[in-house]
């Protein structure tokens, strides 16, 4: 463990003296590069350094002890940083487990409506809002990509980015078939329906993820759609993209400016073939990859939100919350972290 921590040190120290260099500072791309890397090392680095104070006044404070005077003291400091000391053991073990290489990453979200109809559609609006509620509270950005409003409310597919530090390790965990049991407002007999909308998070590709061969892209120019009003686009600027090899369909419509929206499907498109190269990777690793929280099949139904007993069940980890009314106000913290926590646990089991 000390050795792979002294390891750590000394390349982010290596990296803080590579970014001062005036080549590395004139350079956005290798900048960001070499950032992103000391970030993922920052924490590894920072309980390290504590680490080696707190073993230093554990010596202190034995040497002291002997101190007829200061004997007192010593032992009660030697208790507090005994007890520091285990604490930082098991946190340096958490942090020394083998990291995913996306966790830094941006995200792409999709949403849609699946079962249900009109309340699915309306429950895929509701669990955006809880995304956008949570991006509030964490200081992340969302950028709206495509969305598909239901006559009813809500939507039959909403997508978008979100931005941030570390989205990607805290949001992977949300892809799969989301559960809602409530009354819906078109229930005029008091039943309790039960619909599912479906949620794909994907990382966001860079230039090295994925190798993006336009040869291979059929590009249309749209006009955009939508559900009218001044919103909408009359002019030819909507873009798709087809990934000919793959049958990946990419649409952006958001722009008002046909580059734009080109851009921003371009990028769209080289992260789902990043995802798409991540899903068959974990396909050919076959049973491990079911035993993993946030890679498992992406028709399977997570999570159940239930309306009439205020309560949220994450059914891969059999974890409850009676707190529906806050999470879906974006206090999803509790889930997200139970499942983190799990994820570790399993991690540190071997699984």
């Amino acid at each position: 463990m000390l050795e792979r921590l002294e390891n750590i040190e000394r390349r982010y120290n290596e990296l803080t003296e590579e970014m001062m260099k005036p080549e590395v500072i004139s350079n956005v791309k290798e900048t960001l590069k070499l950032t992103r890397e000391q970030a993922s090392l920052k924490d590894a680095y920072e309980a390290y350094q504590e680490y080696k104070k707190v073993t230093t006044n554990i010596e202190e404070a034995k040497e002291m002890i002997k101190d007829p005077e200061l004997g007192e003291m010593a032992r009660e400091e030697l208790e507090i940083n005994n007890k520091r000391l285990e604490e930082l053991n098991k946190e340096i073990e958490i942090l020394l487990l083998p990291k995913d290489p996306n966790d830094g990453k941006d995200v792409i979200v999709e949403i849609r409506g699946a079962a249900g109809g009109d309340e699915g559609n309306i429950f895929a609006g509701d669990l955006y809002e809880m995304y956008r509620k949570l991006s509030e509270k964490e200081g992340w950005k969302i950028e709206l990509i495509e969305e598909e409003k239901s006559e009813a409310g809500g939507y039959s597919l909403i997508s978008f980015m979100v931005k941030g530090e570390n989205v990607y390790s805290k949001l992977k965990y949300e892809s799969g078939a989301h559960r809602v049991q409530r009354v819906p407002a078109t229930e005029t007999q008091g039943r309790v329906h039960t619909s599912t909308a479906t949620v794909l998070v994907m990382p966001e590709a860079e230039e090295v993820d994925a190798e993006l061969d336009m040869s291979e892209v059929r590009i249309d120019i749209t006009r955009a759609s939508g559900c009218g009003g001044q919103g909408v686009n009359t002019t030819d600027s909507a873009v798709r993209l087809t990934h000919i090899p793959t049958g990946i369909i990419v649409y952006s419509q958001t722009e008002r400016s046909q580059i734009k929206n080109k851009e921003k499907a371009i990028k769209i498109l080289a992260s789902r073939l990043y995802d798409y190269k991540l899903q068959q990777q974990e396909k050919e690793l076959g049973a491990e990859r079911r035993s993993k929280i946030g890679t498992g099949d992406r028709s399977e139904k997570i999570r159940t939100y239930n309306y009439p007993q205020n309560r949220v069940t994450d059914h891969r980890i059999g974890f409850t919350l009676n707190t529906l009314d806050r999470i879906m106000q974006g206090d999803i913290d509790k889930v997200i972290e139970a499942l983190i926590t799990e994820d570790q646990a399993r991690k540190l089991r071997g699984e």
